[in-house]
């Protein structure tokens, strides 16, 4: 696991730093592997060559002078193309943006990558407006899993999701509406982290769900999701729902502490009762489980809210919202969407305003009822996925096993959720977990996802189809 492309962040960083690596040799490395096996895997729509080549001689530059960006200093960084890039067009995988003409700047989130140093290597696949589904009627071709190209990779962070498990960089953006970062990370043994709402800033990012929507990290390890949320963070007063927090969040400090003395609440319930899960997925939580209580964690059950209940709640809204962002177009341009994002925002036409209110009601009950169990326990866990990954070309299977999740709780209630791999299924497929915290303590998070994957060498986790 020596060779470049499997490099975390956080070492690599290290080695530029300690001028033991350019980051040229790096960025050459992860060119040369996108262009040799991404044709199998179709994790990027755009890779711009030549602009991340000139930002690593620069980087090696102020690097050989002793200069430092920031703790991402000449770390390749790939960017949901929902996301805008400047220089870069935004075609949110869709005809109805095909042909616009380049974002003038870059999203706060990338500025933020950008000036820790990080360099971004172009624009990856996502389901069409971040809902559609892996599509095949699309300008451009799904992405697909690394650990199976038969299968799916998980969405709507599609391409984040299957680069970093085809090894094609150390970390990338997402975004997370109803799962959308935690999805990828389930189907692709990778971290993902949907932060605490307002954590992150979304200026600059195509919207689905205003009241929904989070940007977060994607990473094949802790460490390095860790590492990467802290560059993230940070009050955006041009983002309405952005948070002013007291002080700066230092994730790295704590992260190898360990779990002794800390609660852990298990929502059984949520793949027991409401959606039986696979055996095999239900297998790799009590595992968990009991990893956590040997390392000094007490492991007690938690009620929740159904997820039944959670996902009317977050359907209601979604829908709703996504719809009066894409009325006029699906209204005058109907057939330049997918079949699957045109079926998906169509329904938001349906919702009525006394549907949306109910919705916001019932969500705010939700969030003291969660509130109300954290106040018992430290850390949540619970199923991410309830199956692994189906093949990408049963589309029927896919609208089956996208309900079969417990995901969108932690959108509608909006507290920080990390997703990670438990180990592989008899057919060599990743299965997964999902922490929740507090708001606003992704330290705490991190540090129980960090226990398990130091335990259960989960960061050792690679696909090796395209290797």
């Amino acid at each position: 696991m020596n060779e470049r492309h499997w490099m975390t962040a956080k070492a690599a960083a290290a080695a530029i730093a300690d001028g033991e690596m350019s980051p040229v040799e790096l960025v050459k490395a992860l060119l040369d592997r996108i262009e040799r096996l991404d044709p199998r895997v179709n994790a990027f729509l755009l890779v711009d060559a030549d602009a991340a080549l000139k930002e690593a001689h620069a980087a090696e530059a102020e690097a050989a002078q002793g200069r430092l960006r920031g703790p991402l200093h000449g770390i390749p960084v790939g960017i949901k193309d929902i996301i805008d890039v400047a220089g870069l067009p935004t075609t949110c995988h869709s005809k109805i943006f095909e042909n616009d003409a380049a974002a003038r700047t870059d999203a706060e989130c990338v500025a933020r990558l950008r000036a820790a140093g990080a360099i971004v290597l172009g624009k990856l696949s996502t389901h069409e407006f971040a809902i559609g589904g892996p599509s095949f009627d699309l300008p451009w071709p799904p992405a697909r899993n690394p650990w199976n190209r038969d299968h799916h990779p998980g969405g709507s962070s599609s391409g984040s999701g299957s680069g970093l498990a085809a090894g094609f960089f150390p970390m990338a953006l997402g975004t997370d509406t109803g799962g959308s970062i935690r999805n990828p990370a389930s189907a692709c043994a990778i971290v993902g982290t949907k932060p605490t709402y307002g954590l992150v800033s979304r200026r600059g990012v195509f919207p689905l769900a205003f009241t929904l929507d989070h940007v977060g990290p994607m990473t094949r390890t802790v460490a390095d999701n860790a590492l990467m949320l802290g560059t993230l963070v940070g009050h955006d007063p041009l983002d309405p729902a952005s948070v002013q927090l007291p002080e700066s969040c230092d994730y790295m400090t704590a992260l190898d502490q360990g779990v002794r003395d800390l609660r852990i609440g298990f929502v059984r319930h949520f793949h027991e009762a409401d959606i039986p899960a696979d055996p095999e997925v239900a297998a790799g939580l009590d595992r968990v489980a009991l990893t956590l209580r040997s390392e000094g964690a007490s492991v007690v059950d938690v009620r929740l809210p159904a997820l039944q209940d959670f996902a009317a709640v977050n359907r209601v809204i979604l829908q709703s919202e996504a719809w009066s962002i894409h009325s006029e177009w699906l209204r005058d341009r109907p057939g330049d969407y997918g079949r699957l994002g045109r079926r998906r925002l169509m329904s938001g036409a349906f919702m009525g305003a006394g549907d949306y209110v109910l919705a916001s009601r019932r969500r705010s009950q939700m969030i003291v009822e969660v509130e109300t169990a954290l106040r018992d326990v430290d850390v949540l866990l619970c199923a991410s996925a309830m199956d692994p990954a189906c093949r990408i070309d049963e589309p029927e299977e896919i609208e089956r096993t996208y309900m079969r999740q417990a995901r969108t709780p932690f959108n509608v209630t909006g507290h920080p959720a990390l997703a990670m791999p438990t180990g592989l299924s008899r057919d060599g497929l990743p299965l997964s977990v999902q922490f929740v915290g507090r708001y606003f303590d992704e330290a705490t998070l991190f540090k129980v996802a960090r226990t398990w994957e130091r335990v259960a060498c989960t960061d050792a986790l690679h696909p090796f189809l395209v290797g």
